[in-house]
């Protein structure tokens, strides 16, 4: 079991910048594809990024390429997402989710989520 908990949400101006942060407890996290997903109110959750378990590899949204950056500390137990030049539209709730396979653009292949943490942009 891996428990994860994110931290690092809260209010910014539109073209400002954040880090978000997920630490992870539980079982070997070197061995976990991680990814961040978020959910606007009345819309589906939305894939943001995901990173493979060395770190090599990474994926993004088109909604977010260019601007999110997606890392990891192996070392810390840690996966972040520098987030910069951001937008009203991207607020939302972000989550972090671990898979014990590989990682994917699909939340259901995500066996472990955090709890949330609330991003909100202001125009």
């Amino acid at each position: 079991q891996v428990q994860l908990v994110e931290s690092g949400g809260g209010l910014v101006q539109a073209g400002g910048s954040l880090r978000l942060s997920c630490a992870a407890s539980g079982r070997t996290f070197s061995s976990y594809a991680m990814a961040w997903f978020r959910q606007a109110p009345g819309k589906e959750r939305e894939f943001v990024a995901a990173i493979g378990w060395s770190g090599s590899s990474t994926y993004y949204g088109d909604s977010v390429k260019g601007r999110f950056t997606v890392s990891r500390d192996n070392a810390e137990a840690t996966v972040y997402l520098q987030m910069n030049s951001l937008k009203p539209e991207d607020t939302a709730v972000y989550y972090c989710a671990a898979a014990s396979t590989h990682g994917s653009r699909w939340y259901g292949a995500y066996e472990h989520w955090g709890q949330g943490t609330q991003v909100t942009v202001s125009s």
